[in-house]
This record gives structure tokens, C-alpha cells and sequence, in this order.
């Protein structure tokens, strides 16, 4: 198939969580297959003078956007076989320090969305189907639908929390007719909402986890959009992410200090070394050492984690805790305090480093997950291929992926729990403890988390065969 996928994001060009892995590894897992996929994607401040090997694609766009015309230079890339990358470069709208956050959001990506489908109607051969993802690419939906063609539309959701909701005068700059423009389609209390507009015009939903496909048509998840998922019936499915176990291996990884595997595992404990002595933790490899690498949001339950970190220094309980992120202030203010308090046994580091993120998944014993809701979730994927077991809160993509090992030790990778409370996730924290200093039980869950599959081989199959599904007249 002739696959275009259209995202904000995509690693390592451009990355502020799991959308722009994620959209990476599934279009190169596609072209594995023998799909020919092209990805578009904004070319964002900086790209062009890290990754020098772009290429003009001799393909220049004109867009109107309300009453200005603005212009898109298309640059490419093609890092493996069956798979281009295209980058649009428009310097007013993406030169900019940050991906999202700006007060132009409405313009900037109604511009994306109306260049990638004139983009669309270029391409020789056609593209037979389009693939958007989230709401900075949702509006790709209804503009298609009143494009000639008979390209198969596909929109994922990845985080209903976002929904691109701008004021309704907004809708003028789409160009799509104002009939749009009503409760059934593209609005919202009197707003134009991007990701609502995706979901209705797509001709099939997806979500990132069976799980959270569930929950988004309750009204705790929907955010105010369950009614808009509901509607969609059986024609919205959750597809559960893989992992791109060549980006995220234990073996053959230059960020790690030793390399180990379920096969053989005891250089783990050299790693565990290697992460103390990093970010300054006393070197004791008896002390269990739980991890998290996360935005600093309400969503990912960091002020849960903070308080259940407190209960447990409170009660005198031995352990150590590595921490990468940001995002809130007040929660970066928060984990930086909680470092100073305890230096030697709490460690938190502000930004995203990658080779840090391995180091942490790597050195960790545990890796916590607290998350309000989780659609899917990709570090405790990622966890359990380096033997680090997940300790999650049963939500989304976390419900799906880990079965706690209370259930049997034949069949246990993870820790899970329910309430989002920090008294609830101290309780596991001290399980997890408890499981620690049980050897025996402890290398079995392990062994089990390192043995589990998540490649992209099922997740591929999944999309073709709703790829397949898909009945146009």
C-alpha cells in the first residue's frame, strides 16, 4: 500500500513525548513490510542544521490562509528503504522554540493540514491512504472529505486531553464550507475544535490502546468528546503501540555501560552502578532503585508520585529514586526540593536527554508509573525489555501491557494499582520493596518483563487489516 501518515512529530526530528516515537517506529516498521509510507511533518527551528543530509524535494506549496497566501518549501529525506520523509519549512510558523504553546497554534496548523493535503493530491502515485494523527494534523480529515479521490482516511488519537479548541472565528481560515461548522462536526461551544473535526470525518478511529478506546466514552476520559467517540461505534478500534527494539535493546546500546539480556542478565547490576555514579546516588546495589522518566503533568501523576516518595522517606523506608522530566513548574519546583532534601538517595533531572533515558531504564529496578490516565504509554514497554519492572497505575495502555505478578509468578511482569492516590502508590512502592529482597521471585518477574513482545510485527498486522477494512463506494 501507498501510505501517507501526517504527524507534528516524529523522532528523532522532533519529539515532546511518546507521538513523535511513536509515529517514527511505526512508519519504519510499515516500510519493513514492504509498504512504501511517507511521513509529513513540519520542519521545526533547527532540524535543517542538525540533520545537514536533507534534501530539496523540488516541490514548493501555496497556501491561503485567511486573507494571506503563504508559501512551503518541501525538503525530504529517505533514511531507509520505502520510507520518505517529507519536512514542510514555512519560517513564520515553525521557526519558533518551542513545538506548541504559541498564540498562532490555530494558524500554524491549519496551515499544516491544508499544505499536507495539496501535498496529497501531488503525489504520483496516489496515495491510498492518509493517516493523521492527533489534533495539529485532525483538520487533514475534513478537508479530504471534500477533496476528489477516493483516498482512505484513517485519524488516530493519541491524547483526548488535547483537542486543538480555538475560538470559532477560527474556522474561516480552514477555507471548508461553513455548513461545517455546526454541533455534529466541527463545533464546540461555539469553538472549532480540531480533534473533534478528525474523528467525525475520518472514515475510521484509532486509538492507542484497546483500554483506552474503552474509557474515552466516559465522560472521566472524553473530555467532553465522549459522546463525539461513542458515535463512532464499531468503527473505532484500539491498536495497542509497539517498540522499536533496535532503537530500545539491551544488547547492542551505545548509551549502556554493559550489555545483558533475559539470556544474561547479570550485568544489569553494572549498569545499576553506572546510573548511581551518574547522577550521584550512593553506590549500594542492595538499595532498590525505582525510576520514571516523564512530562511533569497532572496526566502522568507526578504530584501522586512526589507524595508517595514523602510517605515513604517518612516511614524511614531505604531506597533510592531516579528522575527525568519536565513540563509544570510548580511540579519541577516540587521534585528539585524533594532532590535537595535527600541528596545521595533522590535524584531528578530537568529536560529530556536520551542517552540519560537509557542509562535510567537500564540502571532502575523498578520504573513508576502513577499516570491518571495513560492512552498507551511506552516506558513500560521499553522497561520491560531491560528487566526493569513496571509499577503502574491500571489505566489505558498500562491496563493492557502488564499483568502483575500477583496473579502468579509464571505469568507476572509489573506491579499494578488503582486508585490515584500517593497512599495507594506507596503501598506498591513497599510491595515492590518486599519484592526486591525476594531474589528468586524477583528474577522471575524480571525474566518474564525481558521475554515479552511488543514489536511492531503485531501492531503492523492490526492497521492492515483495518487499513483493508475500510469500504469506499
Amino acid at each position: 500500500m501507498n501510505i501517507l501518515q501526517v504527524s507534528s512529530e516524529v523522532f528523532p526530528y522532533s519529539k515532546t513525548g511518546g507521538l513523535g516515537d511513536a509515529i517514527a517506529s511505526l512508519a519504519k516498521a510499515q516500510a519493513e513490510t514492504g509498504h512504501h509510507v511517507t511521513i509529513a511533518t513540519p520542519l521545526y527551528k533547527g532540524i535543517h542544521e542538525k540533520f545537514k543530509y536533507l534534501e530539496p524535494s523540488g516541490i514548493e506549496l501555496s497556501i491561503v490562509i485567511g486573507r494571506k497566501e503563504k508559501t512551503a518549501k518541501i525538503w525530504q529525506l529517505k533514511p531507509s528503504k520505502n520510507l520518505t520523509i517529507l519536512f514542510l519549512d514555512q519560517l513564520d510558523f515553525f521557526e519558533r522554540n518551542s513545538i506548541y504553546g504559541q498564540e498562532d497554534d490555530a494558524e500554524r496548523f491549519i496551515f499544516f493540514s491544508k499544505a499536507v493535503v495539496q501535498l496529497a493530491s501531488l503525489s504520483s502515485p496516489s496515495f491510498e491512504i492518509v493517516h493523521a494523527h492527533d489534533w495539529p494534523s485532525a483538520l487533514v480529515m475534513p478537508l479530504l472529505s471534500i477533496h476528489p479521490g477516493n483516498i482512505k482516511k484513517i485519524f488516530t488519537v493519541h491524547n483526548a486531553a488535547y483537542q486543538g479548541r480555538f475560538s470559532g472565528d477560527k474556522f474561516e481560515l480552514t477555507g471548508l464550507p461553513k455548513a461545517f461548522f455546526n454541533w455534529k462536526q466541527m463545533e464546540f461551544y461555539n469553538d472549532i475544535n480540531l480533534l473533534k473535526g478528525g474523528i467525525i470525518f475520518a472514515d475510521l478511529v484509532t486509538t492507542v490502546s484497546p483500554q483506552y478506546a474503552k474509557e474515552i466514552i466516559s465522560p472521566e476520559y472524553g473530555f467532553g468528546l465522549e459522546g463525539v467517540f461513542k458515535a463512532k461505534g464499531n468503527k473505532m478500534v484500539g491498536v495497542l503501540n509497539g517498540v522499536d527494539y533496535s532503537e530500545w535493546n539491551t544488547i547492542n546500546n551505545r548509551y549502556l555501560t554493559a550489555p545483558y539480556s533475559a539470556d544474561s542478565p547479570n550485568s544489569k547490576s553494572v549498569n545499576k552502578v553506572a546510573l548511581q555514579s551518574e547522577l550521584g546516588l550512593i553506590q549500594k546495589s542492595e538499595i532498590p532503585l525505582f525510576g520514571n522518566i516523564s512530562r511533569f503533568t497532572e496526566q502522568k501523576g507526578i504530584d501522586i508520585l512526589i507524595g508517595a516518595l514523602e510517605l515513604l522517606l517518612e516511614n524511614g523506608t531505604i531506597f533510592q529514586f531516579a528522575g527525568l522530566g519536565s513540563g509544570d513548574s510548580s511540579l519541577e519546583y516540587a521534585v528539585k526540593k524533594l532532590s535537595e532534601r535527600h541528596p545521595g538517595q533522590i535524584t531528578v533531572r530537568i529536560g529530556y536527554d536520551t542517552r540519560l533515558a537509557h542509562i535510567i531504564e537500564a540502571g532502575a529496578d523498578f520504573f513508576v508509573m502513577p499516570s491518571r490516565f495513560e492512552p498507551c504509554g511506552l516506558n513500560q514497554l521499553y522497561s520491560l525489555r531491560y528487566g526493569t519492572i513496571p509499577i503502574v497505575r491500571a489505566t489505558g495502555g498500562l491496563e493492557n501491557s502488564i499483568i502483575d505478578f500477583r496473579l502468579g509468578d509464571a505469568i507476572g511482569t509489573g506491579i499494578k494499582f488503582f486508585d490515584p492516590s500517593p497512599r495507594a502508590l506507596s503501598e506498591v512502592l513497599d510491595l515492590a520493596i518486599t519484592l526486591y529482597h525476594d531474589k528468586n521471585r524477583l528474577e522471575k518477574v524480571r525474566d518474564n518483563g525481558m521475554r515479552a513482545d511488543f514489536s511492531w510485527n503485531r501492531t503492523i498486522a492490526d492497521y492492515d487489516r483495518l487499513y483493508k477494512s475500510i469500504d469506499h463506494p
